[in-house]
């Protein structure tokens, strides 16, 4: 692995480490080491460097948000009526526990929120009573995800 300072250069042993754990996270080390042709502890010394450089941060489990009964899937723009008012609608969104992402965009939104909600009734009680009530908020535009087509991180 090579650094400098905008960005990680990472060797091929580190992209077939990384490629297997993308695959599965619960991949036993040894396993990916015996693939790789290299020791276990090679494999973990690796880990380390790329968890310290910051090209892989944590490990988590994936929910299933259908089995759980979240079945209502959606993109809200979000227009403020003032720019500055961007970081204290964040702040009173993350205190909204069905919103999974926020971004700060550039086009006609000044945030994009993705959501997920139970069902129709449950989308449109958490925009009338929660995200359209934030101080701030103008108005917003919803899309509602009809499938989830693709979904994946970069490729290495």
């Amino acid at each position: 692995m090579k650094t400098n300072s905008l960005q990680i250069e990472i060797d091929g042993i580190d992209k077939e480490i990384l490629r297997s754990l993308m695959d599965d996270a619960r991949k036993p080390i040894l396993q990916i080491a015996n693939k790789i042709g290299i020791s276990g502890a090679a494999i973990h010394q690796r880990l380390r460097k790329l968890d310290q450089s910051g090209v892989i941060s944590g490990s988590k489990f994936t929910v299933s948000n259908k089995v759980l009964g979240y079945s209502t899937m959606a993109f809200v723009g979000i227009y403020l009526e003032k720019a500055a008012k961007n970081l204290e609608t964040v702040k009173e969104l993350k205190k909204i526990p069905e919103v999974l992402e926020c971004h700060y965009t550039t086009g006609n939104w000044s945030i994009l929120i993705k959501i997920i909600c139970r069902d129709n009734a449950h989308l449109m009680q958490l925009l009338n009573t929660k995200i359209q009530a934030i101080e701030g908020v103008s108005r917003t535009e919803t899309f509602i995800s009809l499938d989830q087509q693709i979904e994946r991180q970069i490729q290495l």
